[in-house]
């Protein structure tokens, strides 16, 4: 199993990308929300030019965001930039999409994109539906220097409930997937496992991503102390965000939620119906996402919600998780790095060195 990071990307963010390139992290992976953050070709560029070892993923390409033969060229140029180091995750969209007032897209238009994508990258001519009717389009140029198809581009999906499970493994392609903890990471792994052997693959091929966000605490260090909060917070409130617009965008919680958080929910269901526009809250409620508290969040996000959504322990508590999930069969461990808190990605190179 490699180790890779998440960044909810800003423009300097390749500066990140670099160390974690020197602490020897496999891929740097870079949301596709485009309300909050650096435009993810652009960032993606960036690093390329600044690394030479380090993968370069997006995690995850919203395909609503960019027509599938400009997907393709992105990824072809970034191709060129950085040769054989560029993996394309996607997703059929979460906040990216929300941000702007949308629910995600349908699974069969996210199958539909991968096969576009996927053709041109092979430098096929394909057929794609442009604006109510099927249109031929292929690479015209391929040799010219701007795009690379020589060395493949793997693909990876995000997918957290059965049915997006079944669809990565009806493609063949990599899996992402957010892990509270070993023990869920057992539940979802079994279920992978087995609609990837219904199509016939190999278990051993399935490339398995575990998503988790966390923070390695100090000698007795609570776990709701400022840093902790500052840095995994985002990431603990997102179920709050979640249940407060279910209404509005459908539930995208895949567990039961604990009844120590639903008195956490309501409440934050009531400041929820504060926000203006009334017909827009989600402007609000999605600002900051992954980034950072807002003041009127910081109250609700408690040590117990902390401690029961994110991967925040001590180091060596820490190391023994870590150690399960390659028997789970997950191939690659991924950290959301959030945003402002550098010194997350030394103190993860810590905990990992350890393993």
């Amino acid at each position: 199993m490699d180790y890779g990071i998440f960044i909810p990307p800003v423009a300097d963010s390749w500066k990140l990308v670099k160390r974690a390139e020197e602490l020897g992290f496999a891929r740097a992976w870079f949301y596709d929300t485009q309300m909050l953050n650096t435009e993810l070709f652009v960032i993606m560029a960036a690093s390329a030019m600044q690394t030479s070892r380090i993968r370069l993923a997006s995690g995850v390409m919203i395909p609503s965001n960019r027509i599938a033969p400009v997907a393709a060229s992105g990824l072809a140029s970034l191709n060129a930039l950085a040769p054989g180091r560029i993996d394309w995750g996607l997703g059929t969209g979460f906040t990216g999409r929300r941000t702007m007032g949308l629910r995600g897209i349908k699974q069969a238009e996210l199958e539909e994109y991968v096969r576009v994508v996927q053709g041109l990258l092979r430098g096929e001519t394909v057929e794609w539906q442009g604006e109510g009717k099927p249109h031929k389009v292929r690479f015209l140029d391929p040799d010219s220097g701007a795009h690379n198809l020589k060395d493949p581009i793997s693909t990876h999906i995000s997918a957290f409930g059965p049915k997006g499970r079944r669809l990565v493994a009806r493609l063949g392609a990599g899996w992402i997937t957010s892990v509270n903890s070993p023990a869920t990471g057992r539940v979802v792994m079994d279920d992978m496992l087995g609609a990837w052997r219904e199509t016939g693959r190999e278990p051993s091929s399935l490339h398995a991503t575990a998503i988790i966000a966390g923070c390695a605490l100090r000698d007795g260090e609570p776990y709701d102390s400022p840093r902790v909060k500052a840095q995994v917070g985002p990431n603990s409130t997102i179920v709050l965000h979640s249940a407060a617009e279910a209404d509005d965008f459908g539930s995208h919680q895949r567990w039961p939620l604990p009844e120590h958080i639903l008195p956490l929910v309501e409440r934050y269901r009531a400041v929820y119906k504060t926000y203006e526009p009334a017909d827009a809250r989600y402007l609000t409620n999605h600002r900051g996402h992954l980034m950072y508290l807002r003041p009127e969040e910081d109250e609700l996000c408690t040590a117990e919600l902390i401690r029961g959504n994110t991967w925040t322990a001590p180091k060596e508590e820490l190391r023994e998780r870590i150690r399960e999930m390659p028997k789970l069969g997950f191939s690659h461990f991924g950290i959301n790095m959030g945003w402002g808190h550098p010194e997350r990605l030394e103190e993860w190179a810590d905990v990992i060195a350890g393993v």
